[in-house]
């Protein structure tokens, strides 16, 4: 069984797919001010006391307990990583009304077009469901931009997905090669961008001639 990949690279993957091999496959990182934002955000809805082997802070409230940095797994998708908070709901008044787990994700910017935010959210809610054999039906995106919660429902669409994207996280990952890409707007966005070279690495492009024209001044 191949070992698991962090839930966020699914992100990464659907952002774009040489970003996702050039962080897991590569080995590469670099920050920019998006980036740290985004690193400081998830730091504060961990909890402050979040120690380095997981498991942050819980807090108990009326009808609601709530568990920040909560590590998660799943053996069917191949997938593990940390939720930024975990909402456990407790029943209500009414007899028979059942309790529910409701995941939050903290993002720093904006609602997206793509999915790329609801299939990360979408595999921490399968992942809970696979650790603690309750079903997880709904969650919620947070944006540091609106400071407003996006609720998300976890539908057979998204649901299929996810399982897809996971799929894909995998066999890129096995295959060990770097796709190419054409340069695109949403690359200057990208931390990693310097490291990239889109500009001499897409369909049609040669490394070596961009990178004797960089050298040369051109």
């Amino acid at each position: 069984m191949p070992e698991p990949l962090p839930i966020s690279a699914l992100q990464h993957l659907i952002f774009c797919e040489r970003q996702c091999a050039l962080i897991h496959i590569e080995g590469l990182w670099a920050e920019n001010r998006l980036t740290v934002e985004g690193r400081i955000l998830h730091r504060k809805a961990h909890g402050e006391d979040v120690g380095p082997r997981g498991g942050g802070r819980v807090e108990a409230r009326p009808g609601v307990r709530i568990a920040r940095g909560l590590d998660l797994e799943s053996t069917a998708l191949g997938l593990v990583g940390k939720a930024d908070v975990v909402e456990f709901r407790q029943a209500g008044e009414r007899k028979g009304s059942p309790g529910s787990v409701f995941p939050i994700e903290y993002k720093r910017g904006k609602p997206k077009k793509h999915d790329a935010d609801r299939i990360q959210l979408c595999a921490q809610a399968m992942c809970l469901e696979e650790m603690l054999g309750v079903p997880v039906l709904a969650g919620a995106l947070y944006y540091g931009v609106t400071r407003r919660r996006e609720a998300i429902l976890f539908d057979d669409g998204l649901r299929a997905k996810t399982s897809a994207a996971a799929r894909r996280l995998h066999e890129l990952v096995a295959s060990g090669m770097t796709p190419r890409v054409k340069r695109e707007k949403k690359c200057a966005r990208c931390s990693l961008l310097h490291l990239c070279l889109p500009n001499g690495t897409g369909p049609g492009k040669s490394a070596q001639r961009y990178l004797t024209r960089a050298l040369a001044g051109e």
